[in-house]
């Protein structure tokens, strides 16, 4: 079969010939029809993400969209090592799959739910958010932030304040954010821009860049919040820097929960729920992002292309075209 292969630590997988698994107890063999190209995928396969476990040769492709053998659709999620989500057919755990909703197309499910389940499980797993909450999404403009604004509105949050670079304030807008706020300001306008709704009270930071942007947002937080205000401050991604070098005070001073999500801090069968989750929601709440899908022959062009706005959806049959919206 063909599939998106890595033969060594720090080479970009190539599209060439795999064997393709067979049936064993447990697991389901998959015809693949979709993958998005994620960070996620991205950095397991160059053996950079905290949860890349090696071994060469192997199929990059950490989920996406197929077909069992019996024709029904399923999203899945972690196949069997060595195989992967970037190929014709893969082989997953049976508990990994959950039945695509009816009407669902499968590029659609396959670009929205890896950035989706980021906020979804940040949100009902890791910060156990209640309807009527304030939600504040650190980093709005990518994909997974701006679904994040939407699941969040979803999910019944009274205020949703999202940062982001200034050119984007209109599609945050009409992703249903409240407040943008920009962050391509110096970091006292930004944290004057800030104090105000720290001081009316933000129950939960969902944060995808870490660096400068979440030391103002933390800070800022720990001398504007009332005081035993109970903020939980979860992080999802590390866009702006890996480190952060936090006065310990800001969090003597105040009642900041810290909080991680990702794969490791919420088991994967919560995980593979919280996907599941995003895959209903995804008509009824209109979630939504741009993806570009292109076949999975032409993987050398795309691999490395991670500047694009648009999501890469991979597809193992021919493509319906370029630059279409994930609605």
């Amino acid at each position: 079969m063909k599939a998106a292969v890595v033969t060594r630590a720090g080479d970009a997988p190539v599209y060439t010939d795999f064997d393709p698994p067979s049936a064993t107890a447990g697991h389901v063999l998959i015809d693949v029809d979709a993958c998005a190209l994620s960070h996620v995928t991205r950095a397991r396969a160059s053996g950079t993400h905290y949860s890349s476990s090696g071994g060469f040769p192997f199929v990059a492709g950490v989920d996406g969209v197929g077909r069992r053998e019996d024709g029904t659709r399923v999203y899945f999620f972690a196949p069997r090592a060595p195989f992967g989500a970037l190929a014709e057919r893969t082989l997953v755990p049976a508990a990994n799959c959950v039945v695509l909703p009816e009407g669902l197309d499968a590029h659609r499910a396959a670009a929205i739910a890896i950035p989706g389940m980021s906020s979804w499980a940040a949100l009902t797993e890791r910060a156990k958010f209640v309807a009527g909450e304030t939600v504040l999404v650190n980093g709005a403009t990518g994909a997974s932030g701006s679904l994040a604004v939407r699941i969040a509105k979803h999910l019944g949050a009274a205020t949703v304040i999202a940062t982001g670079r200034r050119p984007v304030r209109a599609a945050l807008e009409a992703c249903g954010a409240d407040c943008v706020i920009a962050l391509d300001q110096d970091e006292s306008a930004l944290r004057r821009a800030l104090e105000p709704h720290f001081r009316r009270g933000v129950d939960v930071v969902l944060d995808y860049l870490w660096g400068p942007s979440a030391l103002t947002l933390l800070t800022g937080a720990a001398h504007a919040l009332p005081d035993g205000y109970p903020l939980r401050f979860v992080q999802i991604g590390s866009i702006s820097g890996g480190t952060l070098a936090l006065p310990a005070a800001a969090l003597r001073a105040s009642a900041i929960t810290l909080l991680g999500s990702g794969i490791g801090s919420v088991a994967p069968d919560r995980l593979l729920r919280a996907a599941g989750d995003v895959l209903l929601a995804a008509q009824p709440a209109g979630l939504a992002i741009d993806m570009q899908v292109v076949a999975l022959a032409e993987l050398r062009r795309y691999w490395a292309d991670a500047g694009s706005r648009a999501r890469i959806v991979f597809t193992m049959g021919t493509p319906r075209g370029e630059g279409t919206a994930a609605r």
